[in-house]
């Protein structure tokens, strides 16, 4: 079997940390990742299946633990050694083709009875990471005994998988895992009828979450950041009513909103910088999740408002006062499970988003293929995606599969 593998190595990770803050991407060169060939694991349990990748994406929390930035809140809920990936469409032993619902909850544990939120179908917030018959890990991808989307193979529980429909292209297959955690933002926001709504930024993450607004929910008005022209265009065609630069959000909400706004003192601002509004924005989604993008949506929310942060957060310094005097609700989006629909409906998270790509064509997204033997460029890739022209970078495996090269 081949694989891509990270190890728990304190002075690799600190050079990877070295290497990504000079140039993102550029921890694969130096960090605790490699490109290992062994022998092909033991399912975990009696039930787990043998999943082969077909393609397996990599998304911004891959990224981050590659360029030693992920938090160390998640020290205790991985086991290393382990194979990243969790965006990923593959085969079953039979040949059929599933997309992996990478979450480890109770029921892939084997623990029962299951916790509160597992019972409930909100299995992203399963209080078990860390029990059951498999080692530490919040999904595949970051967990030790079952393997990960890097890699000619990994197992799977069988309530981690759904069946992909004929018609469905691979590139479309793998755009399902990102596009549930887009449609829980979308959804987690609680967005009023006929509100208006901000996205700050426009990579992959906000490009599904705009769809999914534009698809479930009825905004009066969604508007987006965007640094590139290329993530400009596409959020303009995915939903966007406006799609701005991250510097001109304030105006653009300000002008959306009939509110007005409240600018520096002259001699600390003298060209009258918008520093924050007295109205703004019914939901803020932040899909960055920086100390700037934060600051950025406390200041453009309205009183009452909400801000849903999707992008994740490592460690960041925030001014807190407007959460505080204008009452905001700030609360995470993290990943699925089931949703609540406008109309009572208890819904899948999966089966809705197997329903926004197939109608928004998100397949598009899916902008490059990588090997696993070229995985340092693809990082590198995918680290400058925006500035390339780019959202979805995924490795192929599929040329792997079919050589049977273990």
């Amino acid at each position: 079997m081949k694989a891509l593998r990270f190890k728990r190595n304190l002075p690799r990770y600190a050079a990877a940390k070295i290497a990504g803050n000079i140039k993102p991407g550029s921890g694969a060169s130096f960090g605790p990742i490699d490109l290992i060939q062994e022998e092909s694991p033991e399912a975990p349990g009696e039930e787990w299946v043998r999943v082969r990748p077909r393609l397996s994406g990599i998304c911004g929390s891959d990224l981050a633990t590659v360029d030693g930035k992920s938090a160390r809140y998640f020290e205790p809920l991985v086991s290393f050694p382990f194979t990243p990936g969790h965006e990923v469409v593959g085969n079953l032993d039979d040949d059929s083709r599933v997309v992996l619902e990478p979450v480890l909850s109770c029921t892939s544990r084997n623990i029962s009875p299951t916790c509160n939120p597992c019972s409930q179908g909100k299995i992203g917030n399963c209080e078990n990471v860390t029990l059951g018959e498999i080692s530490p890990g919040i999904q595949t991808g970051s967990c030790h005994d079952t393997g990960g989307g890097w890699a000619t193979e990994f197992y799977a529980h069988p309530s981690q998988l759904h069946s992909v429909p004929d018609e469905f292209s691979d590139e479309a297959a793998v755009m399902v895992e990102p596009t549930a955690c887009g449609v829980h933002a979308a959804l987690a926001a609680e967005l009023p009828n006929e509100g208006v709504v901000v996205i700050l930024g426009s990579g992959t993450l906000g490009q599904v979450t705009i769809s999914a607004l534009r698809h479930l929910t009825n905004p009066k008005t969604i508007i987006s950041t965007a640094r590139y022209p290329e993530q400009k265009r596409l959020a303009a065609e995915l939903g966007s009513d406006i799609v701005v630069s991250p510097d001109e959000i304030h105006r653009a909400v300000r002008r959306a909103c009939g509110t007005r706004a409240i600018t520096n003192v002259p001699e600390k601002s003298p060209d009258g910088r918008v520093d924050r509004l007295t109205g703004g924005a019914d939901v803020v989604i932040d899909c960055v999740g920086t100390s700037k993008s934060i600051s950025d949506a406390l200041s453009i929310t309205k009183p009452k408002g909400k801000i849903v942060l999707v992008g994740m957060p490592s460690i960041v310094e925030v001014e807190l006062t407007p959460l505080w005097h204008r009452e905001l609700q700030l609360i995470g989006a993290y990943t699925y499970g089931t949703e609540k629909l406008t109309s009572g409906d208890v819904v899948n998270t999966f089966d809705l988003a197997f329903e926004l790509v197939k109608n928004a064509k998100l397949e598009k997204l899916v902008s490059a293929c990588y090997s696993l033997n070229n995985y340092q460029e693809a990082l590198k890739h995918a680290a400058n995606a925006g500035a390339r022209g780019s959202f979805k970078i995924v490795f192929d495996l599929r040329d792997e599969r079919e050589r049977n090269i273990k």
